[in-house]
């Protein structure tokens, strides 16, 4: 009963910091979609509660977390890193991490932590998203573990820096402070718990919630049979090469454990949907969620007896200086899809979802607009699949009409289900959307898109998902594409629908 009162006094740390966050954000991205999360890691950098926000953030958090601590950060201290190679996803998530004492005079005992997706942070494209980039350095400023705050005042120095490699530094002051806003009041919901509770007391909850969800982790594995299950799927070129580019799985099952092999996957792209072994994990864990109890605390605990073998130098774990843009947001999709393709060999698993955040910037003088669009979620064995939701890896919301017309010179045309395009079978695949922007302004566009030359699988005899589309004035542009666009042009984005389940 304690652990409960403890574990849910802790979720309502994390909650009520992304709430923070969203309600002070500046840009639509953050305030309207909420691409952002938040989580509490313990003294040894293991995550102890999250927000219920970004599956691709929360995985990948503990490599940063990692990288903050190896640099030894202090309390009153809040630092930031997006380096995919030092703890970050990809450029545009900005992490940031505190150090909490619970109580003066004690050491810290805990790490706040938030990452939110900023809609610019510099490169060769508004947006920090541009499609065919080759190299980290074209997709915007890296930046190592550094200290944005020292002392409880920001380092402006860092913060100018920050600022002055950004189409849209107004913007993006205003998300930075409000991700600061969201530490102090981490700081201050935290030490009230312990007032509450006792110091030790927190702590003690830290590691039972921690030992809770393995316990039940592993009783979940220990349910599915024992054996090696293998699975394979192909990205649609990276922007740079159109040939297909490889992830091949094995997911071994052995008594309470699991072991995900990416073995066999494809070398490094050149294009940009290259992942960083923390992306690669953080798919990983979410999968293993998904076919476990639903009420099992997500934290540290819950990824323990899962294994992630990823080669180096491959599209599953790529080194410096490979772009990684796509990789973040269509590769880790695709990794889902690979590894729940797998499992299904083993246990019933949904068809798969839309396998793509079609993920859609443009800018111009003074604006750059992100989004990722829903489409179809696959059926389940025992019902039909949503329509137009953020699938998988994302979990984000769409930016209303009324919000996006306000900020940006665009006008959205067209925003409905497509209807029809989920798969066909006993329980139906969920659709995908239409939506299309017309430009007011001439602008930079790019798009990072998957599933418009195959439609996600059917499952148990139910039928495949239809292909995603994307077109500029109604003509068809590859999956991956940038380029420039006037006043007037139409961009059109159609979202793949999810498979259906069963025979119809």
């Amino acid at each position: 009963m304690t652990l409960q009162v403890m574990a849910n006094a802790l979720r309502a740390v994390a909650e009520e910091m992304e709430a923070a966050l969203v309600r002070s954000a500046f840009s639509p991205n953050i305030k309207e979609r909420r691409d952002c999360s938040t989580a509490i890691f313990d003294a040894d950098g293991r995550m102890v509660v999250q927000s219920a926000s970004i599956p691709v953030h929360l995985g990948a958090m503990p490599e940063a977390v990692a990288a903050v601590r190896a640099h030894g950060a202090a309390a009153g201290e809040v630092w930031v890193v997006n380096d995919p190679y030092r703890g970050g996803t990809h450029l545009p998530d900005l992490t940031m991490i505190n150090p909490i004492r619970l109580a003066d005079g004690e050491a810290p005992a805990a790490y706040a932590v938030t990452r939110a997706h900023h809609a610019d942070v510099g490169g060769m494209a508004p947006g920090s998203m541009p499609a065919g980039s080759r190299e980290l350095l074209q997709e915007g400023l890296v930046i190592p573990p550094v200290r944005l705050v020292r002392g409880g005042e920001p380092v402006r120095d860092v913060l100018d820096l920050l600022l002055a490699n950004t189409r849209t530094p107004g913007e993006r002051e205003g998300d930075v402070r409000a991700q600061l806003a969201a530490h102090r009041l981490a700081e201050r919901r935290l030490r009230e718990v312990a007032g509450r509770h006792g110091a030790g007391r927190v702590r003690e909850a830290f590691a039972d919630l921690l030992a809770y969800a393995e316990r039940r982790t592993r009783a979940a594995i220990a349910e599915m049979p024992d054996g090696t299950y293998r699975s394979e799927e192909a990205l649609e070129g990276d922007g740079v090469t159109d040939d297909p580019l490889w992830i091949r799985v094995a997911v071994t099952i052995s008594g309470d454990e699991m072991t995900v092999d990416f073995t066999g996957t494809d070398p490094t792209g050149p294009g940009n949907c290259n992942c960083p072994p923390a992306v690669t994990r953080s798919a990983v864990f979410f999968v293993v969620r998904c076919v476990t109890d639903p009420d099992i605390p997500a934290s540290a605990g819950a990824f323990a007896p899962v294994t992630v073998v990823a080669p180096e130098g491959t599209l599953v774990n790529a080194t410096p200086p490979a772009a990684v843009a796509g990789g973040n947001v269509e590769t880790s999709s695709r990794i889902v899809d690979a590894v729940f393709s797998a499992l299904g060999n083993a246990i019933p698993v949904p068809a798969q979802g839309q396998g793509t955040m079609n993920n859609l910037t443009i800018g111009g003088p003074g604006f750059t607009y992100y989004e990722t669009i829903g489409g179809g979620q696959g059926a389940s064995p025992d019902a039909d699949g949503p329509s137009g939701v953020h699938v998988a890896m994302s979990n984000t919301l769409n930016t209303p009409v009324e919000a996006l017309e306000t900020a940006y010179p665009l006008r959205v045309e067209a925003y409905r289900l497509r209807r029809g395009s989920g798969g066909a079978g006993a329980h139906r695949g969920g659709d995908g959307v239409e939506r299309a922007v017309r430009l007011l302004v001439d602008a930079e566009a790019s798009v990072i898109a998957e599933r418009r030359h195959h439609g996600p699988a059917g499952r148990d005899g139910g039928g495949d998902g239809a292909p995603g589309r994307t077109t500029l004035n109604g003509e068809p542009l590859p999956a991956k594409w940038r380029g420039t666009l006037r006043a007037g042009d139409v961009l059109g984005i159609e979202t793949p629908g999810g498979g259906g389940h069963g025979a119809p």
